[in-house]
């Protein structure tokens, strides 16, 4: 069964190049394409995809509301450029499932788009590092922890909080010296107790509630 995915750029150009790309994958069908925010909406409702690949600053009305809108129905993928996008961090906060760099190549494109498609959460490390510095810098307001956290054993926290340091579960698992699916359980875990979706609303959590040292270095 394909993975029907609903294109989402203001420029023309950038929605025929990832068609092109995707159009030779046999288990991705690109079922739409729209050029603002609300035909994004319009659209998801009426063709109903699996993944949203959505540029984020568009007129009428941005990818952020968009995927607000959309969030709930599918998996919103979003694009953003090298130096990333200062409104990535709310489009994430408003329910996207990770993102992508707009110049990413084909390869990396169609397996960010199955991975998510599965249900899990793209967070390349790399990239993630670049927005956890972004959210450092711009200080943002933190919030009371919520009250799951309490329930989160010592082990759950420590592997949260270095979730949102940017590490992959590889990573984690060599840190702590434990097996890789041992790591996939404790993610599950939080993210069940937290009530949390995926990685994107853990880490975004983590720095809300200053769980990382750098976001309470630098809240106002």
């Amino acid at each position: 069964m394909s993975i029907r995915v609903l294109l989402v750029d203001d420029h023309a150009l950038a929605r025929t190049g990832f068609r092109m790309v995707l159009d030779t994958e046999p288990d991705i069908e690109v079922v739409g394409e729209a050029a603002t925010g609300r035909q994004a909406i319009h659209s998801a409702r009426r063709l109903e995809p699996d993944v949203v690949l959505m540029d984020v600053r568009m007129p009428e009305l941005d990818g952020i509301a968009a995927t607000r809108a959309i969030a709930g129905a599918a998996r919103v993928l979003i694009l953003t450029t090298f130096d990333l996008d200062e409104y990535v961090y709310d489009a994430l906060a408003a329910g996207a499932s990770g993102f992508l760099l707009k110049d990413v190549g084909p390869d990396q494109l169609t397996e960010a788009i199955r991975v998510v498609a599965q249900g899990e959460a793209l967070l390349a490390p790399t990239v993630t590092r670049r927005l956890i510095d972004e959210l450092v810098r711009g200080g943002r307001r933190r919030l009371r922890p919520p009250e799951a956290l309490g329930e989160l054993t010592p082990r759950e926290l420590e592997v949260l909080e270095l979730v949102a340091q940017g590490l992959s579960n590889a990573e984690i698992a060599e840190l702590l010296t434990v097996e890789e699916t041992t790591i996939k359980t404790h993610v599950s875990r939080l993210l069940a107790k937290l009530g949390l979706r995926d990685r994107v609303q853990a880490v975004v959590l983590a720095y809300e509630s200053g769980l990382v040292p750098g976001s309470q270095r630098s809240a106002r």
